[in-house]
Formats: C-alpha cells, sequence, structure tokens
C-alpha cells in the first residue's frame, strides 16, 4: 500500500512521527511524508529512511484564507496524482484540508491525529471565538469524512464529543508519539541538582513561568543549574530572542537553541520541568521519564496524563511560578526522592509508553 503522512510542520514531522514511518515501511509498504519545509532541506534526510518527502504549501499558524485555499489546492492535486491508500494526518491545517481533499478524490481511509487542541480552542475573547467556531466546523467536517480519529488524552476526545465534532465509535486513544526506548535509555542523575526545559520557545509551552522559577531558584541556589533548549517559533505567543536575552546574560539560564539529538541535555539534568498550557501527550516528558528524570508539569490536558502526582514527580497549576518554584525547591532538597521518581518514570515509560505498543495501536486501527 502506498501511505501519506501529513502535517504542517516537517520537522514535527521528522522527529515526532519517524517510528511510526519506519513501523509502517517494515510491513512493506511506501511512505510518502508532506510537510511545509524546502524538499532542498529535507528530502534527502527522509531518503535515508526509504521515505519520499514532499513539500507542502501551508502557513501553520496563519489566518489568510487565500493561503488557505492554495493548501487546499495543492492538497486536492497531490491526491488525485498519488492516489495513496492510507491517509494519516495530524496538526489542524493538514488534518482539515488533507481529509476534504482526500473525500473528494475518493480516498476513505483518512486517520487524523488531534495532537492538543491549541490555544485558540481553550481561549478567550470575540476574535478567539470565532476561530473557535470556524475550526470547530472544519474539524466536523474532517471527522466526517475520516475513518477514525486518534486522541493523546481524554480531555481533547472528551472536547470533540461535547462539541459534537465526532462520533465516539470513531475515536481511539494512544499514549502519545510513544517514545523508542532502544534510544533513550536509563540514565545516573548527575551530582548536583540541574532542572531542563525542551521545547519551542511559545508562552504556551510554559516558558515565561520556567524562566521566572529558575530566576528566583537561582537567587537561592546559585550552583543550581537551569538549562533550556529549543528553537525560537512563529506562533503568535512566541517569545522573542530579546525577551530571552535578559535572562541568558544574567546566567538564569544556560540557553543550547535547537537541538537534533537532545540525549546530551536530559542527561546533564536531574528533573524535566514543562509548565505548558495544554499538549497532546508532550513527547519530551516520555522521553525523560525513559531517562529516569522526575518530572514537573502542570495539570493541563496531556501534561497530566504523565505523572502521577508525588510518585514519579509533581504537578503544578497552570502558569503558578510559586507552585513550581516550590516543587523545584523540594526536589533540590531531597535527592534521594528526585533519584526515586526517576525510577518510577522509568518504568512508567516501560509499562505504558513504549513506542512499539502505541505504533501496533495505529497499524491495528489503520489495517496495515
Amino acid at each position: 500500500m502506498k501511505i501519506v503522512v501529513l502535517s504542517s510542520h516537517t520537522s514535527s514531522l521528522f522527529w515526532f512521527r519517524m517510528d511510526m514511518m519506519k513501523s509502517f515501511l517494515s510491513k512493506g509498504h511506501t511512505v510518502i511524508a508532506v510537510g511545509s519545509e524546502p524538499e532542498s532541506a529535507w528530502k534527502a534526510k527522509f531518503q535515508e529512511f526509504d521515505i519520499d518527502y514532499r513539500q507542502l504549501p501551508v502557513e501553520r499558524n496563519g489566518l489568510n484564507p487565500l493561503n488557505d485555499l492554495k493548501t487546499f489546492k495543492s492538497l486536492y492535486e497531490f491526491m488525485k496524482k498519488e492516489k495513496p491508500d492510507k491517509v494519516f494526518a495530524y496538526q489542524a491545517k493538514t488534518i482539515v484540508y488533507g481529509s476534504i481533499a482526500a473525500k473528494l478524490n475518493g480516498i476513505s481511509e483518512v486517520y487524523p491525529l488531534v495532537a492538543g487542541l491549541g490555544s485558540v480552542f481553550r481561549g478567550n475573547g470575540v476574535k478567539n471565538e470565532m476561530i473557535k467556531n470556524i475550526m470547530k466546523l472544519q474539524y466536523r467536517v474532517a471527522c466526517m469524512f475520516s475513518k477514525k480519529i486518534f486522541f493523546q488524552n481524554h480531555d481533547d476526545k472528551n472536547e470533540f464529543l461535547k462539541n459534537g465534532l465526532v462520533k465516539e465509535n470513531k475515536t481511539v486513544i494512544i499514549n502519545g508519539s510513544g517514545v523508542d526506548l532502544s534510544k533513550f535509555k536509563y540514565e545516573e542523575l548527575p551530582e548536583e541538582p540541574s532542572f531542563l526545559f525542551i521545547g519551542r520557545l511559545i508562552k504556551d509551552k510554559g516558558i515565561m513561568e520556567y524562566l521566572e522559577a529558575c530566576n528566583k531558584i537561582k537567587l537561592k541556589y546559585p550552583r543550581v543549574r537551569c538549562l533550556l533548549v529549543g528553537p525560537y517559533d512563529s506562533n503568535p505567543s512566541a517569545i522573542t530572542k530579546e525577551e530571552l536575552k535578559p535572562y541568558i546574560d544574567d546566567k538564569t539560564i544556560e540557553y543550547f537553541g535547537e537541538q537534533d539529538d537532545v540525549r546530551p541535555f536530559i542527561t546533564q539534568c536531574s528533573t524535566f520541568i514543562l509548565p505548558s498550557y495544554h499538549e497532546g501527550t508532550p513527547k519530551t516528558v516520555l522521553e525523560a521519564m525513559a531517562m529516569g528524570r522526575s518530572i514537573i508539569t502542570t495539570e493541563a490536558p496531556g501534561c497530566r496524563e504523565t505523572v502521577v502526582d508525588g510518585v514519579n514527580g509533581y504537578l503544578v497549576k497552570v502558569k503558578s511560578v510559586n507552585e513550581l518554584e516550590d516543587r523545584m525547591e523540594k526536589l533540590i532538597n531531597n535527592k534521594q526522592r528526585s533519584y526515586s521518581m526517576g525510577q518510577e518514570s522509568a518504568k512508567i515509560a516501560i509499562e505504558k509508553y513504549d513506542v512499539k505498543k502505541v505504533n501496533q495501536t495505529i497499524i491495528q486501527t489503520m489495517g496495515i
């Protein structure tokens, strides 16, 4: 079979969906990955895994209807030419326009993944409400044209059900994107307490809360390291280089930019922190868990699934710098607790988040 994997973010395709695409290949199928970034930068990287890569004109965060029409037209022509047997799509625009383009070309085997609903679904204000209502209509159509819809947490699934966007019998829950346990293995903790945030530098990921909590911690415990890994972003809630610079200059954080391999940085931390406002299921948290790190994350949808509060880490309220600082201080002052929580994280990663188990559910659902 020919299987197409659609995303509006190429690097996400490469880093978060590669294990899944390799599992499709292992069954003897052909895989075409479709993303937004130039073929000149990505085609050779995908080809190393025998995956064909194609570029799609799509703005992840744009609201220009003419640009969206161009995205739809390109997807329609792509589907008409390639005639894939099955389509796996994630991220809003590729789910919506990909499912409609597939339907119009007589392709019924479409499987969207709702990997977090983003700020629009949970935001406020007149403009936000208008955009949300348009998105609901679009998602309703996408779900109508899809065979099954994957969700990474029950909150997002229930939001779709509550709004009448999908029927219960079409929904499938998976445990995030999973984690490759052969790659992310347990590592001993560093001697000194240290914290790490990995993610796009956008406010919805809780980056400002992390920076402010680190600032308070460093005033009390100057020897504690606070690490930051991740790229700047085009998202409306992205922070700028100018906003981050004071925290680098005063040594609140050590910033390492975007990294192809996050393992050396997870190795340097004793606790992984993600104070996000919403997620599907955060892959970086799963990777840190597999490497035996205690976790501090929020009670937000998608995040709370990864932590049993007080067992493998702590859950804090969204946007609460004080709670975040308090839990960081608890782990600074109790190395044994940090160690035991890390051990529990590793157990949970093995039992629940093994990428092989996650991919097997996807393969069975898609009939691959």
